[in-house]
């Protein structure tokens, strides 16, 4: 029988399972992500429309569901903004520009992703460490970008103190910008964080 075999509706029992993981993960970064909703896996599952047996199937708890949420978005950040610069050739204004606009152009799409990965996983006791090692993680590819793609000079120990400057200097801006407490544009952020960039590696 096709139930027997894992096949339902011509879908496969694995589709239907990555399909589940998927709506209980952008579940979860909904509902993280709204400050006035407390973040519970009964808010998760209802905001999915799947029961918590389905929830287990995926997470063995709410951290682990948080944690995916974040690593996502940590690697879709990476990816963007190195496919920019990329793409941007090899002049490091225009580089550091595109970067930087690829990042902010993320989160208008999506300001979820923002919160949760810039303002909600550093007030978690169980994610603060992993969300300091990421920053350490962006602060080090931004040191690459200033030696090796962009041709800046800086000695090594100098670009890392740099490009953790920056990076947490972003962190800010950013944070100051997504709780409204900041009234710019991501135009605005793009200019003046490009200018600190090439400042610091100048």
């Amino acid at each position: 029988m096709a139930v027997q075999s894992g096949i339902y509706k011509g879908v496969s029992a694995a589709d239907r399972m990555a399909e589940r993981r998927s709506r209980l993960l952008d579940a979860t970064l909904s509902v993280w992500a709204d400050p006035e909703q407390r973040t519970t896996m009964t808010g998760v599952c209802a905001t999915a429309g799947l029961t918590e047996r389905y929830f287990y199937e995926s997470f063995k708890n709410l951290d682990e569901a948080q944690s995916a949420v974040l690593e996502a978005v940590a690697t879709e950040i990476e990816q963007v903004t190195q496919d920019a610069a990329q793409a941007a050739g090899t002049d490091p204004a225009t580089r550091i520009r595109a970067a930087i606009r690829a990042f902010l152009e993320l989160l208008v799409a999506d300001p979820r992703k923002g919160r949760v990965a810039i303002i909600e996983a550093g007030t978690m006791p169980s994610l603060r460490g992993r969300r300091t090692d990421l920053l350490r993680h962006f602060a080090h590819l931004a040191s690459v970008e200033a030696h090796e793609r962009a041709g800046l000079q800086r000695r090594e120990r100098e670009a890392d103190l740099a490009g953790l400057l920056f990076i947490g200097g972003m962190a800010e801006l950013v944070t100051a910008w997504l709780d409204g407490v900041l009234e710019t544009t991501p135009d605005e952020i793009v200019e003046t964080a490009s200018r600190s960039f090439l400042g610091l590696y100048g």
